[in-house]
Order: structure tokens, then sequence, then C-alpha cells
């Protein structure tokens, strides 16, 4: 990613999150196949697709940290899969960096 920052712009990339696999039982109210998106700060849902909010709580920590460049030797860099919260069902979630956007100071803060 080309850092374009300066002092009132930061860049962030948006992310795809998709259940990549089940292997435990299907007692989740997500399915493989299943995602939502993140573009800047707000999270994207297909229409009428539900999504697990236990599932949800593991993977939105990480999300800010995704969405900015990480050094090479950060795991975060190379780390993309992320298991779900419930050993039972045991979902595991794949975060995909897409496209870039520069986000202005401005528009997401008062001062």
């Amino acid at each position: 990613m080309t850092q374009n920052v300066t002092e009132t712009e930061y860049t962030l990339y948006d992310l795809r999150v998709e259940c990549v696999e089940i292997n435990g039982e299907a007692a989740a109210s997500y399915e493989v196949g299943d995602y939502f998106e993140v573009h800047g700060e707000e999270l994207v849902f297909p229409d009428g697709q539900p999504f697990s909010m236990y599932a949800l709580s593991s993977l939105l920590p990480l999300l800010p940290a995704k969405q900015r460049e990480a050094d090479s030797d950060d795991w975060m860099s190379s780390n993309v899969r992320v298991a779900g919260p419930d050993p039972d069902i045991a979902g595991i979630f794949e975060i995909t960096q897409t496209d870039t956007r520069t986000v202005s100071y401005e528009e997401v803060t008062d001062e």
C-alpha cells in the first residue's frame, strides 16, 4: 500500500471477513461463505444475512489493526484466519484486505 498520509489524512484498507470453515456442529447463525465487509469505520452486511454477535465479538478487536499497514515481520501482516469463540462450532474466519481508502480527519472527528 502506498502511504498517502498527510497531517489531515490517513489510509486504511477495506476488509472482507468471510466464514471459510465450520469444523463442528452447524448450530451457528452463519454458514461457510457468509461474510461482511469493513469500509472505513462501517460494517457492511449483505441484505438479510444474519451474523452471530458472539462470532462478531471475537473478530472486532482485530479489524482496526488489519485495516492498517503492518511491518512484514508483524503477525498481523501474515495471519489472516481467526477462530470463532465457540469450540463446538469451530468456525474459522478469513480477513482479507481489499481496496484502500484515504480518510480525512475532518470527516471522523470534530477537532
